[in-house]
Formats: structure tokens, sequence, C-alpha cells
């Protein structure tokens, strides 16, 4: 028993130590007094002269720096120099491209939460307030997505006009030039408001403010090209689209076939230096009606005019759409909205060298500056989208399962709705809240990790709510028409997953890929260190981070097995955590600490294979990710009213998330298939089993969310605030709205009446005269007989389908309710 004892403090002296980060000649000390009190005191045969010899030895190696390098680093360096796989320049740029915010900190296993304490969430400015209130409150007026996709196939004259009259397209262009300079909080409120309206105007107005050239010419270009370019940019008076994509590359965008060859050629009578283009791009939005067209390709220097190199890499250009040898106008369909689109050929383009953005010193460095330059699209305008998408689900969903009944119940009470309207409404929370998050981190710079991040799990969720919100209007949102609140935005779905990169890619291979590289304190170090020609020099790099990242590794061992055992209670958490956010942050302390470690050991055990073991690292980008929106969730739960409303969507939230998290590092630890490596981690670090706060929502949360969201809630007035709210009553959604608001106006008397009503207690042919009979028999109030008309007249209409002619081509309805 002693000797139990003994090794139980010689192995929570070790635990403690790593806990700690103690240096090592500290932790060796530590240990060394602690190992001979323990020979001393409970366990003699400790201190046999063989032990003592061994455990001096491993001390010595450890602490003697010739030592250590020859016995245990130099092995180390020359196995992974041999198994690692170099890192090519593309990919180098990818991974070096922007700077790591917030998801570093919780990819270390031991998040700074002091420092997240200190971020605050983006607020408008004046501007940007009055621009919301105003220019984007006028332009969602003027707007009609179905007659826009049904009739137009296209936005209308007045709506194009207006969007280059007030400024629409230079939301990202800095105020020098004309444009607006607004924030990414911004630019994400006023694409999702406009989205609530209309995807097509929302894309159409989105892209000049994403990747293209106002973004890449204000951060790269020349003074010459900004003054020639950005001016008109910002008023409209040129439309911009960038071809990137092609019929043979899509995510693969590093491997573009299209060429550049730099030459000379005779104009007007000069010989100009430029490039000679040959590309063929499709998925280019605004490319049928843009007048000037960004190009990336690859450049050649066979002739080495600009210098010694021969192929000069991924290159980015800027040129007028009418350059001779353009052909540009003709449409793409895309599926889910009529948005320009379309594709954009070339052959024996010749275009001078100061069509580069940038200039020729920018020859070749395309590829860093697409990289830096896709935040936007992937943190702003596609989060948009599926921000909005998520809010006009909410208001929907609750509103309709409110109204529509079935066997004299409320939809929205049937459990099995509650399920899917409480996913609802915990992932219209969570998206919003997201969505402030990542562009507070904009705001720091780039941040292509968290926009990935964004991009993909943002467009997923989407996927998931609007399909949930189908399941609730059922039949009524299946029958197309511009009653329909549901079928459009179902049917843009893909358009959102496919863009800036096709959602499986990013996930499978950008978020923990690049993420892991950017984000780990040490690993990418070790990486330039192992591949340095001065091996000598490589050697005593790797030495240093080794060691640091030997330390690491273990201290998230330690930390993640003493967060589990003590249920996170030494778990650091913010200075400013209140009592609903503290074991939450507890919580995601633990799951660091365990991302981190897991992430550790899968380099060590699979090393360059884990790249190619997408299953396994996809798994380990979904932990990260989740961690990150259980953040964004609790921050946005801060500004919020404090109330039951509140709490329960968030709880939902932070379940939902971190339940997500638990089953990804499950599914590794059980597909890790390395030596029953996986279950000796799942155990070292679920030695009690999975957290509570991990577990999926429970039934008595998803009854409770499930009927907040039909609820006039503080948390459904907060996500409405961020919608273009439309009264008209002939409105998809406005009918919707305008019967729900009735209803909450009448819903005792109503719910009185049909009680009386289903038990057969009030008799008459027709409403009105049963209504009449409710008042006679005290049932209800006499001055509620028209109200309740006027709701039931409003209640059936909400109800109804379009029906159209024979040729489906003019609405033929029948709103009369029957008798």
């Amino acid at each position: 028993m002693l000797s139990l004892l003994a090794l139980l403090i010689l192995a929570a002296t070790l635990i403690t130590v790593f806990y700690l980060q103690l240096s090592l000649t500290v932790g060796s000390i530590t240990f060394v007094v602690a190992y001979l009190l323990c020979g001393v005191l409970f366990a003699g045969w400790l201190l046999n002269p063989l032990l003592l010899i061994l455990v001096a030895a491993a001390l010595v190696v450890l602490n003697h720096p010739g030592l250590r390098r020859k016995l245990i680093v130099q092995p180390v360096f020359n196995s992974l120099g041999k198994v690692m796989p170099p890192i090519g320049d593309t990919e180098r740029e990818a991974i070096e491209a922007g700077a790591t915010w917030f998801e570093a900190e919780l990819f270390s296993g031991k998040p700074d939460w002091d420092d997240f304490s200190k971020t605050r969430f983006t607020t408008l400015s004046e501007e940007e307030q009055s621009f919301i209130d105003n220019e984007v409150e006028q332009l969602c007026g003027m707007l009609n997505e179905w007659q826009i996709y049904h009739e137009l196939r296209d936005l209308p004259e007045e709506v194009w006009q207006f969007l280059k009259d007030k400024g629409f397209f230079s939301l990202i262009i800095p105020k020098e030039y004309g444009g607006k300079d607004f924030s990414p909080y911004a630019q994400s409120r006023m694409m999702s408001k406009i989205a609530t309206r209309s995807l097509t105007a929302a894309v159409t107005a989105m892209v000049p403010n994403s990747l293209g050239p106002g973004e890449l010419l204000a951060k790269y270009g020349t003074d010459e090209q900004k003054q020639r370019w950005l001016p008109d940019l910002a008023a409209g008076k040129e439309i911009p689209c960038f071809g990137l994509t092609g019929p043979e590359v899509g995510s693969d965008a590093s491997n573009l076939p299209d060429r550049g060859v730099i030459c000379t050629q005779e104009v007007d009578g000069e010989e100009v230096l430029g490039m000679r283009l040959s590309f063929a791009k499709r998925w280019i939005t605004l490319a049928p009606i843009a007048t000037v067209v960004g190009l990336a390709f690859k450049l050649y220097d066979p002739d080495h005019l600009l210098g010694d190199e021969e192929e000069l890499g991924i290159t980015c250009a800027l040129l007028p759409a009418n350059t001779p040898g353009v052909e540009i106008g003709r449409r793409h369909n895309p599926g889910g909205s009529p948005f320009m689109n379309g594709p954009i050929n070339g052959t024996d383009v010749f275009v001078p060298l100061d069509a580069i953005i940038g200039g020729p010193d920018m020859a070749g460095k395309g590829w860093r500056m697409l990289i830096e330059c896709l935040g936007a699209g992937r943190g702003v305008s596609l989060p948009a989208l599926a921000t909005a998408s998520a809010e006009m689900g909410y208001q929907t969903a609750g509103a309709f399962g409110r109204i529509r009944r079935q066997f004299n119940t409320a939809v929205g009470q049937f459990e099995g709705v509650q399920e899917a309207s409480a996913e609802v409404a915990g992932l219209a929370y969570t998206l919003e809240a997201y969505r402030h998050l990542v562009t507070r981190g904009l705001e720091e710079g780039t941040i292509s990790v968290v926009t990935a991040m964004a991009k993909y799990h943002s467009t997923e969720m989407m996927r998931r709510l609007i399909n949930r919100g189908m399941d609730i209007a059922s039949g009524r949102a299946v029958q197309a028409g511009p009653r329909n609140f549901m079928a459009l935005p179902y049917q843009a779905i893909p358009i959102a997953i496919t863009v800036e990169g096709a959602n499986i890619l990013t996930r499978s291979l950008m978020i923990f890929g690049q993420g892991a590289l950017r984000c780990h304190p040490f690993l990418y170090d070790e990486l330039n260190a192992l591949q340095d020609e001065d091996q000598e020099r490589g050697l005593e790099t790797f030495e240093a981070l080794f060691l640091k990242h030997a330390g690491h590794t273990i201290g998230n061992m330690c930390r993640g097995l003493v967060h589990a055992l003590t249920g996170g209670r030494l778990a650091d958490i913010p200075a400013n955590a209140d009592s609903f956010s503290t074991p939450w942050y507890r919580l995601i302390s633990r799951y660091s600490a365990v991302l981190a470690s897991t992430s550790d050991a899968a380099f060590a055990l699979l090393g360059g294979d884990l790249k190619r073991r997408e299953l396994l690292s996809a798994r380990l980008g979904d932990v990260h990710s989740q961690l990150l929106i259980a953040c964004a969730v609790l921050k946005f739960h801060g500004t919020l009213p404090r109330d039951e409303a509140n709490d329960a969507h968030a709880t939902y939230a932070l379940h939902h998330a971190l339940s997500q998290a638990h089953e990804a590092l499950e599914a590794f630890y059980r597909n890790l298939g390395t030596f029953g490596i996986g279950c000796l981690l799942k155990g070292w670090f679920f030695p009690l089993g999975r957290p509570t706060g991990a577990q999926r929502p429970g039934d008595d949360l998803i009854r409770t969310v499930g009927d907040q969201i039909m609820e006039p809630t503080s948390v459904r007035e907060a996500l409405a605030s961020y919608t273009y709210r439309c009264d008209d009553p002939e409105d998809a959604i406005g009918r919707v709205e305008n019967t729900y608001r009735k209803l909450l106006e009448v819903e005792p008397a109503y719910l009185a009446f049909l009680k009386a009503d289903g038990k057969g207690e009030l008799d008459g042919e027709t409403l009105e005269e049963r209504l009449h009979v409710a008042v006679a028999k005290g049932v209800i109030a006499g001055d509620k007989v028209n109200e309740l008309l006027e709701y039931d007249a409003l209640r059936y209409d909400c109800l109804l389908t379009d029906a159209f002619d024979f040729e489906l081509k003019e609405v033929k309805m029948h709103t009369e309710r029957p008798v």
C-alpha cells in the first residue's frame, strides 16, 4: 500500500511539473526531491542503487546539452527529416498569408482568456447605421425576389442604378477614392439585411466588396492604378468581376492552367513590353455585365525579359472587358438565384505589364494576394447570407408553427416539430454570434483560418437550418409561388456551399491542414528547421523548438487529465466570467487541452500522412471550429439582456457546438487505428465519460427553446432587428408576420373559442354564428367577434399555397374561406 502511495505521489509530482510548465532544471530538481522523500518515507525499494543510477542517467541526459542533442534530438531530427514531406512554395504562401487570432489560443491548450475578455464586438458607426437605415432599407423595399427569379431573371434596371448611385459597390474602397470604407461588421450587416429580401441582390452587391479588383487594388495596386480605377469602381461607373476558377480548376486554385507569357508587341507604332494571355474562366459572378476584369493566371518569361526566372508563378492582372480577344457576356444559370454569372474566355490577349495589379514587381505574387483577400468572401459575405437565411428561418418557422394547427393544436407544440424548431432557433442564435466574432477578428487583419471555418460552418448550419424549416412548413414550403417563404432560400443552398472553395475541401484540407501549421506554437518552425539547407543551423533551431514542443505536449496531456478529474475546476476562465458562462469557459479550456494533445499525438504517430488522412484531420478541424463557435456564443450571450430566452438559446447553442466537438473527437479516436492509441487517448482524457456540457441538447431544453421560438422574446426581437421587416400583407414573409402579430393579440380569446368549439358546445353553420354563440355563453367577450373573424381570414390566407393557371403562368387563387 505504501509503495502504491509512493507511485501516486511521483505521478502527481510529474503531472504538476508539466501542468505548471516548470523549466527543465526546476522540474528535475522537484522530481528528485519527491523521489528521494518517497524512497525514505514510503518505499525503500526506490533507493535501490540500480534504480537510482537509471533515474540519474535519465536526468543527466535530459539536462546535459551535449548528451541531450546526441542521444535524443539528433535521432529525432534525422528521422523526421526523412518522413516529413517538404512544404512547397504555394503551400508555404498559403500558410504564411495573413495572421492568427484567438483560434491560435484555442489550439494552444491553454487559452489566454484575459485577452479574449478584452475583445468587444464591433458596433456600427453613425454613417454605417444611417446607410443601413436609409439606403439599405430603401433598396430592400424595391426588391421582389419572385419577380426577379421567375419573371425578369435579373434585377430591375432601377435597382441596378440604385446600387451604383448609392455606393453599394464601394463599401470596401477607401474614402479617399470615393468609397465608403465600412467595417467588415457593417458590410456583413448590410449584406445580410439585403439577403433577407433577395439573394440575387445580395450576391450582386457583395461580389465587388469581396474578392475582386476593388480589394486587390486598394491593398496592392500602384498609385496610378488606384487613381485610374478606384473612383470609377466606387461610383459604379465600372462594374468589376474577378476570374479565378475555370473548367479544370475550382478549389485547387493554385494549379491554374491559364497562362500569360511575357513578350513584346507593337502597339500604335511602338514596341510595348507586355503579356500574351490565354484563359478560360467560369462561374464568374458579374462577368456578363462587367466592364473591368480581374484575372489570375500563371505567368512565364521564356525569353527572360524580366529576369532570370522562367516560371514566375501566379499573377493577378486587371484589364478592360473590351480588350481585344476577351470574350465576355454569356451567362450561366445558377440554380437558386438569377444573379449575373458567366464564363470569360480569351486567346492571345495582349496587355501591357502595367496591367499587373501592383505593377511588374508583383509578378508571380498573386497567390499570396488572393489568399490574403479571400477573407472578405469567406468571413463576411457568405456567412452574411447564411445568417440572413437563419434569421428569416427563425421568424417564419416560429410564426408558422404557432399559426398552423393540426388536431386542434399548434403544430409548433408537437415535440417532434419542436426538435426541428429548437434546432432552427439554436442555429440562428449561433450564426448571429459567429458573425459578430468573425467580423471582429477581421478588423485585426487577415485571419485566413477563422474565415475558412466561418465559410464552412456558417453555410453548413444554413443548410441544416433551412432543411429543418422546410420540415416545419412542410407542404406550404413545397409549392413554388410568390407566397412561398422557404423555396428560394432552399434552392439557393448549393450556391453558398460551393463558392469560395467547395465545403468538402474547405473542411478536409484547409481548416486543420492550414490551421494546425498556423496555430501550433512550434510545428511550422520545426518543419522549416528540418528543411534548412544548413543542417547544423537547422538542428540547433530544431533542438530549442523540440524541447519546448515536448514540454507543451506533455503539459497539455497533464492539463487534460487534471481537468477531466476535477471537472475543469482548475481551468482558467476570463476574469469577467459570470455565473452562466463560467462552467462553459472551463469546459472549453478542457477541450482546448484535449485538442492540442490529440493533435500532437496525431503528428507524432502519422507525421506527413496526417495530411492525406483527411477524415482524421477534418475531425480535428471540427473540434477546433466548434470551440471557436462556443466562444462566439458566450460572447454574444453577454451582449443581450440576461433573461430566460437568452439563457435557453445560448445553452442550446453551446450544447450543440460542444457535443459536435466531442463526437468529432470520439470518431477520431475510434478511427486512429494505430496500436490502440485512440482508445488510450480517450481513456486518458475522458476517464469519467462524456462531460454533461458536451451532451446533445436534452428533451427539456428542446421543449423550452421549441416554445420560445414561437414567442415574442428578447432573442426573437434581437434577431429580427438585423432583417428587413416587411409589413406588406401581400408579401410572402409580410403575410406570415402580420398573421402572427394578429394571433398574439387575439390568442387568449381564440383558444377559448377553439376549446369550446372542439367540445361541440357551440352551435352554428358558420364561424361567425359560432362566435356569437360563444359570446352568448360567456366564452369570449362580445368585442372579440370582429377581431377573431379578421384573424381567421388572415390565418386562412396565410396557409394557402399558390395556384396557377394550367400553363403555370398566371396566379389564380381562391382566397375565400369555405363555410
